[in-house]
């Protein structure tokens, strides 16, 4: 299919897969504490079961494996449950599938029509990540009878996905970043270099030319002491998604609602919010508002953005998942990271 445009224009997010050991209990634990409800179950028998889940433009495929030879099963005893698949929507998978390969990138499954219509075809990313290109037939897929009890339980006002951090091992940032751009077009929007205390990381963020598809790429300063991002690719066995960041139209409601159905967040020290009128004058909210949830808060040139963190539940701590309602800001909060380094020394905990 030739659509006339240039490859890669249209790049969105189709869906993540996430590769776990336990799907009943991670399925409960989206439905009930992310809002998200199961349309589909799909099986491959002897290969392994998939659970479709979807709240508005979020789409997720949480996959356990059936057999210790199936992908799925050798992702997760290297890295653990964690995302294997950013899955990209286009009009034209067979298309941009071969010009990524054309451009260098490595196969990893050649385009398929399946029985409904949609085609797929997948490339290696970064570390053990796909990209599985997806071209539907239709603007949505989304099948109806819902089993009631995989239905959300609650609305937590989680719209889309608005990025995914990415890690990777000490002096792979560059060449990840060159990879994306040489590739599939992505533009590098963002860069700095954040120092927290005797600790330090890199990171630059590429984004899609749709502006729909965002990698923020970290890499450890080595030169000096180890921090989240060296613990995090120790951990996890080399480079990859550390956390999945959903959009809110109101975070106060989401973050209600979440811990309602069971979600936990990490806690920020009250120095944090008694020095929040010194670093900007909120647009949304006040500073008891955002104490009283843990809520965090930001700026940049284009405006403010708030922003929280899931506690991760995962054995390695490889995996856990923001809340981020923009207003007007176009970064990614790493404001918040000296301000809450600050607040802690502060408290002296």
């Amino acid at each position: 299919m030739n659509t006339g445009q240039p490859p890669f224009h249209d790049l969105s997010v189709d869906h993540v897969r996430i590769c776990v050991t336990d799907l009943d209990a991670t399925t409960a634990e989206f439905v009930d504490g992310y809002g998200l409800t199961v349309t589909d179950v799909l099986e491959d028998p002897g290969a392994q079961r998939t659970a479709v889940l979807v709240r508005e433009d979020i789409r997720l495929l949480l996959s356990r494996p059936l057999a210790e030879d199936h992908p799925s099963a050798v992702y997760t005893r290297l890295h653990g449950d964690g995302v294997s698949d950013i899955a990209l929507g286009t009009a034209d998978a067979e298309g941009a599938f071969a010009e990524a390969v054309r451009r260098g990138a490595r196969t990893l499954a050649e385009p398929h029509r399946h029985d409904d219509g949609v085609i797929t075809a997948s490339v290696g990313g970064f570390g053990d990540v796909a990209h599985t290109f997806v071209q539907r037939p239709a603007p949505s897929d989304r099948p109806h009878g819902v089993p009631a009890s995989r239905t959300a339980v609650r609305d937590t006002g989680l719209r889309q996905i608005d990025h995914f951090a990415v890690c990777v091992e000490a002096g792979d940032l560059a060449g990840t970043v060159e990879f994306y751009e040489r590739v599939m077009d992505f533009r590098m929007i963002f860069e700095e270099k954040i120092v927290v205390g005797a600790q330090s990381m890199n990171s630059q963020v590429v984004q899609s030319r749709s502006g729909l598809v965002t990698l923020t790429v970290i890499e450890p300063d080595t030169s000096r002491e180890p921090g989240q991002i060296d613990a995090f690719v120790k951990n996890h066995g080399g480079a990859g998604v550390q956390h999945v960041a959903f959009t809110s139209g109101g975070i106060a409601h989401s973050v209600t609602a979440m811990r309602a159905g069971g979600v936990g967040f990490l806690d920020t020290p009250d120095a944090y919010y008694s020095r929040l009128p010194e670093r900007l004058a909120l647009s949304r909210y006040s500073p008891a508002e955002l104490s009283d949830l843990d809520i965090l808060a930001d700026e940049d040139h284009a405006g403010q953005l708030f922003q929280i963190f899931t506690r991760s539940t995962h054995p390695r701590r490889t995996l856990f998942f923001e809340v981020i309602e923009r207003a007007g800001a176009t970064t990614f909060g790493s404001g918040n990271i000296k301000a809450l380094y600050e607040a802690v020394e502060a408290e002296g905990v």
